[in-house]
C-alpha cells in the first residue's frame, strides 16, 4: 500500500517528540531532517520537500509552539496541515455543464490503465445518479476497443465504437451525438497513449478536444513511477491544458511521492484515484484523509462511506430485531464476512484504521484473508438447520463439516468460539446506549 514506509518513518519522528515535555530549536530541526529524508525516500519531489519543510519548521519555531503544553502534538498538526495544503486543501470535484450535457476527455500516455479507469468512471458517475456513455476513440491500439466494450458491458453503460474509422476527432463528435439523442447526459472519451509523450499525440487529443469541447480534461497517470508520472503531468498540461489527474495504482507497492508532488509541480489537483484494480476501486481525492492515512491516524469517514455503500437497511432491521432476541445466527456471522469483504476486503479495512497502517504485514493480512476463506467454507459446509441452530453442532457434526470443508475439527471448533464472542459482542454493543445507532449505521 502506497505510503506505508513513509507513514512508519514519519511515526517514528513523531513519537519522540510527543514524549518530549518541551521542544527546543535543535528537537525540532532533528525532526525536521528525518522528515525531509523520508519525503526523498518517497519519491517526492526535490523543491516539493525543500519547500514543504521549510513551511513546517517556520511555522514549529513559533512562540506559540514551543510554548504551548502539548508542542509535540501541535507539530504534528502543523505537519498534518502542510500535508493536505500540498495535496490540494480541499476536494476538487468534477466540473459539469451548467445544464444539459457534460463531456469529460482522458487522456494519458500507454499503460497507465487509462481504458479501465474511462469505465472506473462511468461506474462512479453512475452511482451519483448520471447517464453515462463511453466512446472508444483509441484508434491506434485495437485492442482498446474491445476492452472498453468489455469493461462498459461490466458496469451497464453504453459504448460508442467505429471500427471503420481512423478518425478519433470524428468518432468522439458522432458519440457526442448519438449520446445527447439518447437522452444521456455525460460522454467520457477514452483516447489514445504513448510509450512517451510525442507530438503526434498532443495533435490528436487537440483535434479531439477542438471537435467535443470538454468541460473536463483528465489526465490518467500510473502513481507506481513516481516523478516520472509527475514529468509526463507536467507536459501534457503544458501543450494542451489539464483540469485535473486521476492517479491509478495508488494501492500498490509505491512510495506515494506522485500523489504528494502532482499538485505542488503542475498545479493541477488529483480528483480521483485508483484503489484496486476491480471496477468500483476508483475513489474521490480527499487530500485531508489521506494526510490522516499517511500520519497514521487512519481514514474513519472513508471507512464509514465504504461500510454505507454496503449497508442493507432492510437486512439491517431484520438483524436487529433477531439481535433483541438473541437470534443471532451463523448465516448472519457469514453475511458479516461478506459485508468486510464488500468493504475491499480486510487489508483495506484496516488501513482505514486509525494506528493500524504499517503495523500490520502483508502476511499478516494473507494469513486474515486465508481465515475469512475458511470460515466461509465452514459454513457452507453446514446443512440450513445448522448454520441457524449452532447449539445443535455436536461432535459427529463438527466432525462431518470439518471433512466437508477440508479442514481439522479444530478449525470448526475455532469458528464457533469467534460466532459466540461475536455473538455476546454484538448484545452487549445492541444494548448500549448508542448501539442501535452505530449497528443500523454499520449494518450490524
Amino acid at each position: 500500500m502506497a505510503f506505508e514506509s513513509l507513514s512508519e518513518k514519519l511515526g517514528g519522528v513523531f513519537k519522540k517528540l510527543r514524549g518530549k515535555g518541551v521542544v527546543t530549536e535543535a528537537d525540532i530541526n532533528e525532526a525536521m531532517r528525518e522528515v525531509k529524508l523520508a519525503l526523498l525516500e518517497a519519491d517526492v519531489n526535490y523543491k516539493v520537500v525543500k519547500d514543504f519543510v521549510a513551511n513546517v519548521k517556520e511555522k514549529a519555531l513559533g512562540e506559540e509552539v514551543i510554548k504551548s503544553l502539548t508542542p509535540g502534538q501541535q507539530v504534528v498538526k502543523i505537519v498534518n496541515d502542510e500535508l493536505i495544503s500540498l495535496m490540494g486543501g480541499s476536494d476538487s470535484k468534477l466540473t459539469y455543464a451548467s445544464s444539459g450535457f457534460t463531456t469529460i476527455l482522458m487522456v494519458g500516455l500507454q499503460g497507465t490503465g487509462k481504458t479501465t479507469t474511462s469505465a472506473k468512471l462511468a461506474a462512479y458517475l453512475k452511482k451519483q445518479g448520471k447517464n453515462p456513455m463511453l466512446a472508444a476513440c483509441d484508434v491506434q491500439r485495437p485492442a482498446a476497443i474491445d476492452q472498453l466494450e468489455v469493461v462498459g458491458g461490466q458496469v451497464g453503460v453504453p459504448v460508442f465504437t467505429d471500427r471503420n474509422s481512423k478518425n478519433p476527432a470524428d468518432i468522439a463528435l458522432r458519440a457526442k451525438q448519438e449520446a445527447e439523442r439518447k437522452g444521456l447526459n455525460i460522454l467520457i472519451v477514452d483516447t489514445a497513449g504513448r510509450l512517451h509523450v510525442d507530438e503526434a499525440l498532443m495533435d490528436e487529443l487537440k483535434e479531439v478536444k477542438k471537435a467535443v469541447k470538454p468541460h473536463e480534461i483528465l489526465l490518467v497517470v500510473d502513481a507506481m513511477p513516481g516523478q516520472d508520472a509527475v514529468t509526463a503531468a507536467e507536459a501534457f498540461n503544458e501543450a494542451m491544458g489539464v483540469d485535473g489527474i486521476i492517479m491509478t495504482k495508488l494501492d500498490g507497492d509505491t512510495r506515494g511521492g506522485a500523489a504528494l508532488s502532482a499538485k505542488a509541480v503542475t498545479g493541477k489537483p488529483i480528483k480521483f484515484v485508483g484503489m484496486g484494480e476491480k471496477l468500483d476501486a476508483l475513489e474521490p481525492f480527499h487530500p485531508d484523509r489521506m494526510a490522516s492515512r499517511i500520519l497514521g491516524m487512519g481514514d474513519m469517514l472513508s471507512l464509514i462511506e465504504k461500510a454505507q455503500e454496503n449497508y442493507d437497511e432492510e437486512k439491517a432491521a431484520e438483524l436487529e430485531k433477531r439481535m433483541a432476541k438473541n437470534q443471532f445466527t451463523l448465516e448472519d456471522f457469514l453475511d458479516q464476512i461478506g459485508q468486510i469483504k464488500g468493504m475491499g476486503g480486510l487489508g483495506k479495512v484496516m488501513n482505514m484504521l486509525p494506528g493500524v497502517q504499517g503495523k500490520i504485514t502483508d502476511d499478516q493480512l494473507d494469513e486474515g484473508e486465508r481465515e475469512f476463506r475458511t470460515m466461509e467454507a465452514i459454513i457452507f459446509s453446514m446443512t440450513p438447520e445448522e448454520r441457524r441452530k449452532p447449539e445443535i453442532l455436536n461432535a459427529s457434526r463438527r466432525k462431518r463439516i470439518a471433512a466437508g470443508a477440508g479442514v481439522t475439527v479444530s478449525k470448526v471448533n475455532s469458528l464457533i468460539k469467534k460466532y459466540e464472542d461475536t455473538k455476546k459482542l454484538m448484545k452487549q454493543f445492541n444494548n448500549g446506549k448508542f448501539g442501535k445507532k452505530f449497528g443500523r449505521r454499520f449494518g450490524l
